[in-house]
């Protein structure tokens, strides 16, 4: 394979991003200056960079909006059964469960895993924080745990699969130019395995520190009044009309059982589909399915709240959404963009090339180029994976590595001899566990620490051992298994 002076320009700014990286830098910026610099070098003009600059992001947001879609909806569902009062009644009969602290534990667990894989772990931390936590502490799970239970449950293990929204899975497969539904089966398991071994590990350490059940806030240490505090002002709520306090009582009892269920059957019908050989799900065909009964329940919860006002109030709620997946994934965009040009899929379209030209695939050219001088070993290959993974979180967003990650999955794994789609998975558990919110303290952790009123740099640093020590398992067991 020879190598253009384009394919070098491609490999020094794709060199230069992974070490902005690891001073927690953004990287939109480079990211878009060497978009310019590559296109403009390959085409010899620069009347081509300026329009391959503006040509990578509308191909990324293209190949996106699906993603963008489904994380607004669900968001304005969110915010629809908020104002019923639904979304609190959801987990209003869970905390009758807590008459323990193990117990506690077990239920933080899975109601944190559950809501995250459906609403995303950013939008459930307030409500998990506010209604379960402090039932958890009062039954005699510390703080602290209590803290490293959502953030490895939520921002960990959920979001690292996002097996529901299959938002890192599509942004993983794009990239490596391989099917979603392969990247999110694996991920999926590789999610499973990091949390079970942290989460496990986590207990062992914590299992002494856990008391019996105080029934009183006067029995628990000063931390542990300070959260109790914090958490009674979060409880308070305005003033309302007794003809609405009337409506949100009948309906968000109402909505509080059809949205559980509604999310249970469409889990249900999925994974039967998917166990049967069914292929009824692949593609973007399981987001709209998701999105399509998201739609109706908004719909459905708008107009039960305010029957007249509802055709203003459900724009309201969808601009919600919008904002959300704008703020979470818009710097997602031309970084995308920028990693999609090293794939012959999107470079065409990129560069302005037409149909009959060839179209450049830099970064698997460079790969190709290279591979006499990379050990063509899976274990190798996997574990470098993970930490290029993890060092694309330091930024503090789990996403907006996954395009590098997914890139390079595609152009190692052939000379590894490894599934790129496994590859592309373990990559995904190292960006979001690193980015998403477990490990690195300037992430959305630091929402989680800012409810519990716990240090977030004392966060990350106890999760360190459990979620290194799940990845490192995970990628072990990926290796022998597929």
């Amino acid at each position: 394979m020879e190598l253009t002076l384009a394919h070098w320009v491609y490999l020094v700014v794709t060199a230069a991003v992974i070490v902005i990286m690891l001073f927690r830098k953004g990287v939109v910026l480079p990211l878009i200056i060497g978009t310019f610099l590559v296109a403009a070098v390959y085409k010899g003009s620069l009347i081509a960079g300026f329009q391959a600059v503006f040509n990578a992001n509308l191909v990324a947001a293209k190949e996106l909006f699906s993603i963008f879609l489904i994380i607004s909806i669900m968001i304005g569902l969110l915010n629809s059964l908020k104002d019923l009062g639904a979304d609190k009644r959801m987990v209003v009969p869970i905390q009758k469960i807590m008459v323990n602290g193990h117990i506690s534990f077990i239920v933080l667990m899975v109601t944190t895993y559950v809501i995250s894989l459906f609403f995303w772990p950013t939008p459930a931390v307030p409500l998990i924080c506010a209604l379960l936590v402090p039932a958890a502490v009062s039954a005699g799970l510390p703080v602290m745990t209590s803290a490293m239970v959502i953030v490895i449950a939520g921002q960990g293990m959920a979001l690292s699969s996002d097996y529901i929204m299959q938002v890192a899975p599509m942004l993983s497969a794009k990239a490596a130019g391989i099917d979603k539904s392969a990247v999110s089966d694996k991920a999926f398991i590789l999610s499973l395995i990091t949390g079970v071994t942290s989460l496990a590990i986590v207990y062992v350490r914590s299992r002494k520190a856990i008391r019996k059940k105080s029934g009183s806030v006067n029995n628990l240490n000063n931390e542990e009044k300070a959260f109790f505090d914090v958490a009674n002002e979060l409880a308070a709520t305005a003033e309302e009309s007794p003809d609405l306090i009337k409506r949100k009582e009948t309906w968000g009892r109402l909505f509080a059982i059809i949205v559980p269920l509604a999310m249970l059957g469409v889990m249900i019908f999925m994974f039967q589909t998917k166990i049967g050989g069914g292929s009824g799900f692949e593609g973007g065909d399981g987001a709209a399915f998701i999105g399509g009964v998201a739609t109706i329940l908004l719909v459905l919860a708008t107009i039960a709240f305010n029957r007249i006002h509802a055709l203003d109030k459900i724009s309201e709620h969808i601009t919600e959404g919008f904002v959300f997946a704008f703020k979470a994934m818009a710097p997602v965009i031309p970084i995308a963009g920028y990693f999609f040009m090293g794939s012959g899929d999107f470079s065409g379209s990129i560069l302005s090339l037409g149909d009959t030209a060839a179209k450049p695939a830099f970064l698997f050219d460079l790969i190709q180029a290279g591979q006499n001088y990379i050990p063509h070993s899976p274990f190798f290959a996997a574990i470098s994976i993970l930490i290029v993974g993890i060092i694309t979180g330091l930024d503090g967003s789990g996403f907006a590595g996954l395009p590098l990650t997914g890139a390079l999955s595609g152009a190692i794994a052939p000379g590894s001899h490894i599934d790129p789609a496994v590859m592309a998975a373990i990559g995904q558990m190292g960006s979001v566990w690193s980015g998403g919110g477990t490990l690195i303290a300037w992430s959305s952790l630091v929402a989680v620490a800012g409810f519990l009123q716990v240090s977030p740099l004392e966060l990350a640093r106890k999760n360190f051992i459990p979620v290194v020590s799940g990845l490192l398992l995970a990628t072990i067991l990926a290796v022998f298994i597929w």
